[in-house]
């Protein structure tokens, strides 16, 4: 007898985080080197405050207050928990130590900047780091060299371009050996790629008809994913000649992505919806797996732990509701 198969019903959230009295902007797993460790998770709120979050109890371990109240919108560990990178709408990028109990902004960084661009960081050598973010003037990326702030350039766009402001941004490195490159999401649409040490676009490819929200990028696959106001997803991928070029897009119930992130192990990926959803999706295919409808309002972050053991590898959505979800998705395709 022939019986078909019927999709499982989504998930409830493993376990919910409730308690920091404003809307969630953006979250970081750190999972250290010390499996089979709890891993922390660290958040950021529309009221300025960082929690660090204990995922044993699902209480604050620690609030950290460094940005005068304002909007929290990017959180990222440098090389373990105790060393923390924090960004808010006080246009200031904080630099934190929270070894033995800490809690000291150790050094800042002034941005200038208004918008909301999160930047990104990608480490270059042991206790050295590459920082790419929007600049003061408003269609410029800078890109410092961490912990010294040392300027390693300004991407300027040619004059006529108007590309916009930077919306979103990821740098990252082809191979071993070779200078690390920036994938920057523009107000105009554009996903551009720009070579860091001349200084120059490699590529530029119209991906959406609205701001680039969000975007992701597997460096072994070549291929990335970015999300706008629209309802669409567009996949792309970079040839050997550093082009970018449409690979497919993918069309959305509802519209509106706030952030979008490939799973470590590149299997999954999770987007942020305005519908309140999250949407997971198998990487190699873009085939729709899941619908997480938990939240009551937007839901500006998603972020997945990168445990050892993919059993235990956990997916935690922000949302303005003020909640936190935390999710067990475990999936062996």
């Amino acid at each position: 007898m022939f019986i078909a198969r019927m999709a499982l019903p989504p998930p409830d959230p493993q376990f919910v985080l409730r308690g920091t009295g404003a809307a969630i902007h953006t979250l970081h797993f750190s999972c250290g080197s010390q499996e089979p460790a709890v891993p922390v998770l660290f958040s950021g709120s529309e009221n300025g405050f960082i929690h660090v979050w204990n995922l044993k109890t699902h209480r604050v371990d620690t609030a950290l207050d460094g940005h005068g109240r304002k909007s929290v919108y990017c959180v990222e560990t440098m090389g373990g928990k105790e060393q923390l990178l924090s960004q808010g709408r006080d246009q200031r990028i904080c630099l934190w130590d929270l070894a033995e109990g800490r809690t000291a902004v150790t050094d800042s960084v002034c941005t200038e900047n208004v918008g909301f661009c999160r930047c990104s960081l990608l480490k270059v050598a042991q206790g050295r780091w590459l920082m790419a973010m929007a600049a003061k003037a408003l269609e410029e990326v800078q890109v410092l060299e961490l912990p010294s702030k040392t300027s390693v350039c300004t991407l300027k766009p040619e004059v006529g371009a108007k590309l916009g402001m930077p919306m979103c941004l990821k740098l990252w490195q082809p191979s071993c050996g070779l200078q690390p490159l920036l994938l920057a999401g523009y107000e105009d649409g554009s996903v551009v790629l720009w070579n860091l040490s001349m200084g120059k676009v490699l590529s530029q490819l119209v991906c959406h008809q609205e701001p680039v929200m969000s975007l992701d990028f597997d460096s072994e696959k070549a291929k990335g994913i970015s999300g706008s106001s629209e309802k669409v997803l567009s996949i792309w991928s970079l040839n050997e000649q550093q082009n970018l070029q449409v690979y497919k897009t993918h069309k959305l119930v509802n519209a509106g992505i706030s952030d979008i992130t490939i799973r470590p192990d590149k299997k999954i990926l999770a987007t942020a919806g305005w519908d309140h959803r999250i949407r997971i999706f198998g990487w190699k295919n873009l085939k729709p797996l899941a619908v997480l409808d938990y939240h009551t309002a937007t839901v500006h972050a998603v972020s997945f732990s990168d445990h050892k053991i993919p059993s235990e590898r956990l997916l935690a959505a922000g949302s303005k509701d003020h909640r936190i979800s935390i999710w067990s998705i475990y999936t062996q395709t």
